[in-house]
């Protein structure tokens, strides 16, 4: 049983980001072609639809949000919340990881989202970044995954050169 990669699914040029595009990561397409990445998208696995209006959190980050201290809210005029949606998308992403538990090396997350962020995350005002991670990301993170950021090109060579 080899290794494997639990990636954010817009990484592997699915077209599952908020505007219906995708990320492709040229070096994370290849070992998903390999058969070492699962895809997954926490915030389709959540129940929202692609496209979807943008959301940001409000409240410091992923971590709030868990702790009932945060929301996640869209930012296209209405402020819907999607909290809930969000939650249950890092909850159901988490199932995943486990399931793959023991051959699971990392999960490879989108820098920048509210879901997979894992240092950086939108102000919820602002289009500025700030320090923080998103609803999944600080789930699996607190549930002892290891976590890397879709912008760790170095980490993710050298994770991904065995494989």
């Amino acid at each position: 049983m080899g290794k494997l990669f639990l990636v954010s699914a817009c990484l592997v040029g699915l077209n599952c980001k908020y505007n219906g595009g995708n990320n492709e990561h040229e070096l994370i397409v290849g070992a998903f072609r390999r058969g070492c990445v699962v895809p997954v998208c926490p915030e389709q696995l959540g129940g929202l639809p692609t496209p979807r209006p943008p959301a940001k959190i409000k409240g410091r980050d992923g971590k709030s949000v868990l702790s009932g201290k945060g929301k996640v809210l869209t930012v296209d005029g209405s402020l819907t919340d999607v909290t809930e949606n969000f939650l249950r998308g890092a909850y159901e992403t988490l199932k995943v990881a486990e399931f793959l538990k023991g051959r699971l090396v990392a999960c490879i997350l989108k820098e920048k989202s509210p879901s997979c962020g894992v240092k950086k995350i939108y102000e919820f005002d602002t289009d500025s970044l700030k320090e923080g991670m998103g609803v999944a990301s600080a789930l699996l993170s607190e549930k002892g995954f290891k976590i890397i950021s879709s912008e760790d090109t170095e980490s993710i060579e050298k994770l991904l050169k065995g494989v």
